[in-house]
């Protein structure tokens, strides 16, 4: 007499397709029909446990980078950035507050020989302008340890807090942002962030805040005005000290005005 095709038949659940108490592995196992090959072996679709590829969670890693043994952070050409080389290489700053992330981003720790562990925070070139121009293979972005950097356009400090990383304890950055509502973001980032001085004011009255910034090394603007060359300008001589350095993002124009004179 033929067992019945139903639960806990030949092959389990779904009769004989090989699925629980059958031939094969858990779930697909036998195949579908009963003689098509699994896809992976072991529980599930693929190899993982619920995966199709390998580790647990589709494709792997679960969230991504993992730090350990597994990922070689290396220094970047610009100094106090480096590269997190492991399944997949990111951009990182070190993290000058451990243990706290910005925007949420991923952090990855990774020991050193003498024991002692290390975090780095993963920078997103998605999210920042800056992060974009060195992977593009920018020539010198003149923010480097120590440096004192006066920071136009900071909005709520995505880039702010990787400049934080990137001129260490030494260093200073002044972020001076315009609206409001992103300054609260700010201010409230640097509250951990002892290098950063939040200044809410407008970029275009460089005066009012003369009491707060000292003379800088770099200037970065990111203020996204027609006149942004101008409020650079302004800036610059009243903080920028004899031989230092500016870095401006500037806003292409969109395809359908490229005719424009």
């Amino acid at each position: 007499m033929a067992p019945p095709r139903g639960r806990g038949g030949f092959g389990g659940r779904g009769g004989d397709r090989g699925g629980r108490g059958g031939g094969g592995g858990r779930g697909f196992g036998g195949g579908r029909g009963g003689d098509f090959k699994p896809r992976g072996g072991g529980r599930g679709f693929g190899g993982g446990r619920g995966a199709r590829g390998g580790g647990r969670g589709r494709g792997g890693g679960r969230g991504g980078m993992k730090g350990g043994s597994k990922v070689v952070v290396e220094p970047h050409r610009h100094e106090g950035i480096f590269i997190a080389k492991g399944k997949e290489d990111a951009l990182v700053t070190k993290n000058l507050v451990p243990g706290e992330a910005v925007y949420n981003e991923k952090r990855v720790s990774v020991q050193n020989e003498d024991g002692t562990k290390v975090e780095y925070r993963i920078w997103n070139p998605f999210r920042s302008k800056l992060a974009a121009a060195v992977l593009g293979g920018v020539d010198n972005i003149w923010i480097k340890p120590g440096a004192k950097v006066l920071y136009l356009g900071a909005a709520s400090g995505t880039t702010v807090s990787h400049v934080s990383d990137i001129v260490g304890p030494t260093g200073v950055v002044y972020a001076v942002e315009f609206s409001h509502r992103s300054g609260r973001d700010l201010v409230n980032m640097a509250k951990k962030r002892t290098n950063v001085i939040p200044i809410i004011e407008d970029a275009r009255h460089p005066a009012k805040y003369r009491m707060l910034v000292g003379m800088v090394d770099v200037i970065f603007s990111d203020v996204a005005q027609p006149d942004q060359a101008r409020i650079l300008g302004l800036n610059a001589s009243y903080y920028l000290k004899a031989g230092g350095h500016f870095v401006i993002s500037i806003k292409s124009l969109p395809r359908q005005c490229s005719a424009v004179r």
